[in-house]
């Protein structure tokens, strides 16, 4: 099979993980608004764990420990404040009522990340088949438990399940993009910078977005259901990145 052909069936395979939030739809509504926190505390570790253990790591690896990459880190992170505090503004003044900005900024988010995803998915492809296919399992590794999370959050924001699931596929496509952009720019381009950029804005949605969300419960198994939750995904994450150190 031609490499294109690897690399389209890859970029598909990975968008449609994105419909693994489907599962909580056959939920009851009232299962559904108990397992949203759970999910956002999920969503705040995969999201730490997916920037500080992969990420963050490949980056260095890649342009070096550099003060530059931490730089470009701070400024994912500072994009995504400014962001967010256009998008409260943008709110307040079109009458959005509750929605919080927090969901499309996990929508952006998780677009520039799946298209960083794809750039690196096909160039391993580019490299060797036997590499892409370990490639695409890793990132896959990591994305159900972050795309269940983005789930959950986009439902906690304000958003009907079903609006939530469209908007989160949507989302995933950009892996496709990515990947069909590396085929077409092939060795004339270095995206490796975008990685902690990426990375910086996982970091703030993470810290100031989700975990102010659950640690505000104040029942005591509240917080151990969510705290358990948050610690599950990151260790999810760093096993996937010690399976494959």
């Amino acid at each position: 099979m031609p490499v294109l052909s690897w690399i389209v069936l890859a970029g598909l395979a990975m968008s449609a993980l994105a419909l693994v939030g489907s599962v909580t739809l056959l939920l009851p509504e009232r299962a559904l608004k108990r397992a949203v926190l759970p999910l956002v505390a999920l969503a705040a570790g995969s999201l730490l764990g997916g920037a500080l253990f992969h990420m963050l790591p490949e980056a260095v690896d890649t342009l070096g420990n550099e003060l530059s990459v931490y730089g470009v880190l701070v400024l994912g992170f500072v994009a995504f404040l400014v962001l967010e505090q256009f998008l409260h503004w943008h709110h307040c003044h079109r009458g959005l009522g509750r929605h919080r900005p927090v969901g499309y900024l996990v929508l952006v988010a998780d677009g520039l990340h799946n298209f960083i995803g794809g750039l690196a998915v096909a160039s391993a492809f580019l490299i060797d088949i036997r590499l892409g296919v370990v490639t695409w399992l890793v990132a896959a590794a990591h994305e159900i438990p972050q795309e269940l999370g983005d789930f959950g959050l986009l439902v906690h924001s304000g958003w009907s399940p079903r609006r939530a699931l469209l908007y989160n596929v949507a989302s995933a496509l950009t892996f496709l993009l990515g990947c069909l952009v590396a085929y077409g720019v092939a060795g004339t381009f270095d995206v490796a910078i975008l990685i902690p950029f990426a990375a910086g804005n996982f970091l703030y949605i993470a810290a100031a977005d989700l975990i102010p969300q659950f640690t505000a419960q104040e029942s005591w198994s509240s917080k151990l259901i969510h705290t358990s939750a948050f610690v599950i995904g990151l260790v999810i994450l760093l096993a996937v990145a010690l399976s494959t150190g």
